[in-house]
Order: structure tokens, then C-alpha cells, then sequence
């Protein structure tokens, strides 16, 4: 499965501190099911054996809805899940051995934070770039932050569609528009909701008017 710019529409970024009553599955399921178009599998203190295991179980619920599911910095358990593809970071893997390992089939998602980092993955055969974070989160307090202008540039520099990622809700998510981003990756703004269903079905919608927004300057 390679990648549609339209997958990148609402990707949604898994995190276990969310599960509360729900199982990380069914929390999984109900976001497919309102229309959730990736799924990332992040897992930061599960062992390798345990990862895979978690992988294999999401990639059955994932296959069955027809979405990629991507797996955070793990290409092991990315090769041996037969997830879809993998997401690294810049002090991960480097994403032309990344690509080796994988195959040409599989997507690879690359994180960028400037223009020369995202001209390099491109070149180094990413499929898409991930652009943050944005804006502060929980999930990643240490993380540096970007600009809108920043991922403007990055999102014209490049040929391969950018997702913008980073503390983003139904109350900022606007701001995007015009940016050229080709969707948004959300992690609490769909897990951290008490109705997963109806949270994804809104940030979709409003994911969409972000996707088909234009830049006002190219259009003048």
C-alpha cells in the first residue's frame, strides 16, 4: 500500500495514557469507524516482543477499514507486524537506511522541522513528512516548536504531501488553513475524548477545510 495524499487527512497518533476504560484496540476501532485515515502506532515503554504483539492486533482492525497503519520509529516491529509503513524522527534511523530495510512498498514518514530536513527525507525517499510540533504538548513537553511560516515553506519546498502535528484541537486547527498541509496527526484531540466517535468525526470535517484551503498570496 503507498500512499494517497488524501490518507494524511486526519492521522491519528495512538497513546496508551489516553486508554482509561477502553482498551487501546477498541479506542482504535472507534476512530476508524468515524473516519480516521491513518493510524499511527506509537508505543515508548512497551518491550519489542510486546510492541510486535500490539502491532499485529491494530494491523488486523486497520486492514479490515482499509487504512495504513504506521508504526513510530520501530522499523523491526514495522517489518515483522507487516504494518504498512514506518514514522521516524530526525535522531532516529536515517531515512535512506530506513527505506533499505523496508522495501519500496512500505510507506516511510519522515519528521521535519526545516526546510533542509525536508528536502533531505524527500531525497532520502520519504513518503511524507511529518511537521512539528506546532504548538505545545504533553506529549512531547522537550520538543522545539515551529512556526506557521515554517511549515508553509516546507509544505512548498517539497513535492510529498506534510502532515502538521503538535497540540492541535478543534480550537487551533484553523490556523492551518492556507499552510498547504495535507492534513493534521492528533493524538489527544481524538484519544483524550470522552466520545472518540464524534471527536473524530469533527476534526475531520475540520481537517478537510484545512486540506482544500488555499495560500491567499498565490492566489492573488
Amino acid at each position: 500500500m503507498k500512499l494517497g495524499r488524501d490518507k494524511l487527512l486526519l492521522y491519528a497518533v495512538t497513546d496508551r495514557a489516553w486508554t482509561g476504560e477502553k482498551t487501546l484496540e477498541q479506542q482504535i476501532e472507534e476512530a476508524l469507524e468515524a473516519g480516521a485515515t491513518m493510524i499511527q502506532l506509537r508505543e515508548k515503554h512497551l518491550s519489542d516482543e510486546e510492541f510486535l504483539e500490539e502491532a499485529k492486533k491494530v494491523k488486523a482492525i486497520t486492514e479490515r477499514f482499509g487504512v495504513p497503519l504506521i508504526i513510530n520509529d520501530n522499523v523491526e516491529v514495522a517489518i515483522r507486524s507487516g504494518a504498512d509503513g514506518v514514522h521516524v524522527g530526525q535522531s532516529d534511523m536515517e531515512a535512506g537506511n530506513v527505506r533499505a530495510l523496508i522495501g519500496e512498498d512500505k510507506i516511510l514518514g519522515v519528521t521535519a522541522k526545516t526546510v533542509e530536513q525536508a528536502k533531505l527525507a524527500e531525497s532520502r525517499g520519504a513518503d511524507y513528512l511529518g511537521v512539528g510540533t506546532v504548538f505545545p504538548t504533553s506529549t512531547k513537553p522537550d520538543a522545539l516548536g515551529i512556526t506557521m511560516d515554517t511549515l508553509k515553506e516546507i509544505c512548498h519546498a517539497v513535492s510529498i504531501p506534510a502532515v502538521a502535528i503538535g497540540g492541535i484541537t478543534k480550537d487551533n486547527i484553523w490556523m492551518f488553513e492556507g499552510t498547504g498541509a495535507a492534513g493534521v496527526a492528533l493524538v489527544s484531540a481524538i484519544f483524550g475524548q470522552k466520545d472518540i466517535r464524534e471527536a473524530t468525526k469533527d476534526m475531520k470535517e475540520r481537517a478537510r477545510k484545512v486540506a482544500e484551503s488555499k495560500d491567499p498570496a498565490q492566489e492573488r
